[in-house]
């Protein structure tokens, strides 16, 4: 696999970088920082950077068919105006779990926003796996401490979501939104299986927490490389750009502060060329 050197494109410091997603509408970049909060913007044409305030901790911003974003915040789903930086409250999740927050998420390309919850203090398995699709919430998969994901194969057959703390990838057959068959596709060996993107070749990208990049599975669960980056602590790797031969990687200093005298650039945004593109990211329909 041909690699370009990871290039660091926005020193953002990042506490808990995560989610991001290209925009080929706006050619840019969103992402976020759960713990700091925020929802970052990333200009690919002119290096512009913008930042938002989030009303609570931010799991993931998605665009939307109708140029808004829809969010995942500790307090329920959200849409984000990108025109006026303003947070609309939609619905709650997880009335009943007050400890949980949302955590990753993906637009399947029927428009329907798949999300995973999680324990915020990583200590009981009370995260999920839900469908957001027509005003309604579906729970797919249950019992999880810490969940990212999920992510689709290219035909859409195959839904892969991560059990983070047990460094385990799961797969699910997947048809019209329904899942069966849940799985071990594969483990990561090294850091904690984080958030997870598929090339156009069926070829799994895992972020590696405290792993030191990339780790690649083909799409029987083999695991064929790993792309290193220069920071321990990598959350997740979308592709993005015309041709989609730019991953996008979000870091984070979180449990690692001790390390950022040696690290410095902890928590920021970097980017990789490789030579095999992406799977254009699909669009929300509410």
């Amino acid at each position: 696999m041909g690699l370009g050197q990871p290039e660091l494109i926005w020193d953002v410091q990042a506490e808990l970088g995560e989610g991001p997603v290209w925009s080929a509408r706006e050619r840019c970049v969103w992402f976020v920082d759960i713990k700091g909060r925020k929802l970052h913007r990333y200009g690919v044409d002119d290096g512009s950077k913008v930042s938002f305030d989030a009303p609570d901790q931010i799991g993931f911003a998605l665009p939307a068919e109708d140029g808004s974003l829809v969010c995942g915040v500790r307090t329920g789903l959200h849409r984000f105006d990108p025109a006026t930086g303003t947070f609309t409250f939609v619905m709650a999740v997880e009335p009943d779990r007050p400890q949980n927050r949302l955590n990753d998420g993906f637009v399947a390309p029927d428009g329907s926003l798949w999300f995973g919850s999680m324990d915020d203090s990583e200590a009981t398995l009370s995260g999920a796996l839900y469908r957001y699709h027509a005003g309604e919430i579906t729970r797919h998969d249950d019992g999880y401490c810490v969940t990212n994901g999920p992510a689709l194969s290219p035909d859409g057959r195959t839904l892969y979501h991560h059990d983070t703390i047990e460094k385990r990838v799961y797969a699910f057959d997947h048809a019209d939104g329904v899942l069966s068959n849940r799985r071990l596709f594969a483990e990561t060996e090294e850091g904690f299986a984080d958030g997870p993107s598929v090339d156009a070749d069926g070829v799994l990208h895992v972020g590696l927490f405290n792993g030191w990049g990339v780790a690649r599975f083909s799409p029987s669960g083999a695991r064929i490389g790993k792309i290193d980056l220069p920071v321990m602590t990598v959350t997740k790797a979308a592709f993005g750009g015309d041709d989609l031969k730019t991953l996008y990687c979000t870091t984070a200093w979180l449990g690692n502060g001790d390390k950022r005298g040696e690290q410095p650039t902890l928590g920021g945004l970097y980017r990789v060329a490789v030579d095999r593109p992406g799977l254009a990211p699909s669009l929300f329909r509410w």
